[in-house]
């Protein structure tokens, strides 16, 4: 009985270690993301954050590359003309 209970605490053991080693490194930039965005504080500078590169891009003489810009339209043009292809009720 002591030496199960000595086998499970090791084996316990190594699959913490392992854990912490492996997934939890990918996970600690996820949660410290996440609690940034439940503070207020964190939420605050992303706000900022945020306007600042509105700002920045409305300074810019084109906020897209020729290439987006081409499919944006594209894009938009499809959709309209599916929703004038509906009939109306």
């Amino acid at each position: 009985m002591r030496e199960f209970i000595y086998k499970a605490l090791i084996i316990t053991v190594i699959i913490v270690i392992g854990f912490e080693f492996t997934i939890g490194k990918r996970i600690d930039p996820m949660v410290e993301g996440l609690n940034k965005i439940m503070d207020e504080q964190g939420r605050k500078e992303l706000i900022h954050k945020l306007r600042k590169e509105m700002n920045k891009g409305l300074k810019k003489e084109f906020m897209l590359k020729e290439d987006d810009r081409v499919l944006i339209y594209n894009f938009f043009n499809k959709l309209m003309s599916e929703i004038n292809s509906v009939e109306k009720n």
